[in-house]
């Protein structure tokens, strides 16, 4: 069966919990103010896409492709990006709420998460090298066995990330964020 190809539409609050979503590929185009929360989005593929302030909570993404997506003021609850098709899986993050989201074993180097609430957010085997956290909270996210080469988490913080068990070598971090990789050791830093 042949999918559909939508090329620079603009979606302005549309409910697709209701109308039901088409699968297809979505290139150049904008989501605004739409709901897709426990949508199956499997098999689409989004181009050069934006969503602002969107919901996609719960949503399936098996298969999904995301290449050069921006995720502004959007609710991410839960989702598995690992379960996305990981060819040029690239997307940035402003201002969005993505606790309980896996990024397992995914391959995001580069990727810029900015204002971000990554609670309890799966990053294990990830590689985040050169990823930037811009004041990001990452309270009880995991990291293990995750590549951090070069990444920036200058301004993040409620993180716990063990030197040992990560890749951490030119990764930035702060004097005032440094207890996030010592707190193992169970001391005092004044």
């Amino acid at each position: 069966m042949m999918k559909s190809y939508i090329q620079n539409e603009t979606y302005e609050g549309n409910d697709f919990t209701h109308e039901g979503f088409i699968c297809g590929e979505y290139e150049g185009c904008k989501f605004s103010n739409c709901t897709f929360s426990k949508i199956d989005l499997s098999g689409a593929v989004f181009t050069d896409c934006d969503f602002v302030h969107c919901d996609l909570s719960m949503s399936t993404l098996h298969g999904t492709a995301f290449r050069e997506v921006r995720f502004s003021n959007c609710k991410l609850l839960g989702l598995h990006f690992d379960d996305c098709n990981g060819f040029s899986l690239d997307f940035q993050f402003e201002s969005c709420l993505i606790n309980f989201a896996s990024f397992f074993k995914l391959k995001i180097s580069g990727t810029q998460f900015k204002d971000c609430n990554l609670e309890k957010v799966d990053f294990m085997e990830t590689d985040l090298s050169k990823s930037v956290f811009k004041n990001c909270d990452l309270k009880s996210a995991v990291f293990e066995r995750t590549n951090l080469e070069g990444a920036d988490f200058r301004s993040a913080y409620n993180f716990l990330i063990d030197p040992e068990i990560n890749r951490i070598q030119k990764a930035k971090f702060t004097t005032q964020n440094i207890t996030g990789l010592l707190s193992k050791y169970k001391i005092l830093i004044e």
